[in-house]
């Protein structure tokens, strides 16, 4: 991807990749706080997010195409990715299956009005971790497998310490980011994500995932 700056174009492009993979790095490190303190006690921090993207999006000069942000290539982008999200969903279900938990399916992840909530979540992670991440650690990285390798380990850890999201994250990051740099569109991976992550809340119990919270919240589920 051709990568365009507004930035001082003295600076050394040496410098600019560091600095992107500084920057890239910042925001996890922000949304780890935000998940572990701020969420609480400081509500409106979520704030930070849009505005972050939208002032980084400005300044490395991002359009729609290179967001992913587009329907131009969106049955090539659904296309490239229908394998691998097939097997998720084979593998999951086989999970389900296996642990015989998919008879005490809520009902309310079936629920339309929920289910588009939920992927509308999706969309949002997508847009953090593709649109933004993986977008500045491959014009740092200069490399495709080790963008999703970092992108999927940022997005793990930020799932920490829910022991059913943290490995599940791990490699459906990795693979959503590596299908976003090969074609770079987010509906497909957000509609993916929504299907994955719904079975992957029935398939698992719900004493392992806690209702697939994170952070203090995972601490302070209680099962009714």
């Amino acid at each position: 991807m051709t990568h365009r700056s507004s930035l001082p174009t003295l600076m050394s492009k040496t410098s600019y990749r560091v600095l992107t993979f500084l920057e890239a790095f910042a925001l996890a490190g922000y949304i780890a706080c935000y998940i572990w303190r701020l969420q609480a006690g400081y509500p409106k921090s979520v704030l930070v997010f849009p505005v972050w993207l939208l002032v980084s999006a400005i300044l490395h000069r991002d359009n729609f195409q290179t967001l992913g942000w587009r329907v131009d290539n969106l049955w090539p982008a659904t296309r490239q990715g229908a394998w691998v999200f097939v097997a998720m969903v084979a593998l999951t279900a086989g999970v389900g299956l296996l642990l015989g938990t998919f008879h005490r399916f809520p009902h309310h992840l079936v629920d339309a009005r929920h289910f588009l909530n939920y992927a509308a979540f999706c969309v949002f992670q997508q847009v953090a971790l593709n649109s933004y991440l993986s977008n500045r650690l491959q014009y740092s990285l200069e490399s495709r497998h080790w963008t999703a390798f970092v992108a999927a380990a940022v997005f793990a850890a930020l799932h920490w310490p829910n022991p059913v999201l943290v490995p599940l994250t791990f490699v459906g990051g990795a693979a959503m980011s590596w299908l976003f740099l090969r074609e770079r569109n987010i509906l497909p991976l957000s509609a993916g994500q929504a299907v994955i992550g719904t079975l992957a809340w029935g398939a698992f119990p719900v004493i392992w995932h806690h209702g697939m919270r994170v952070g203090p919240g995972f601490y302070s589920f209680h099962p009714r």
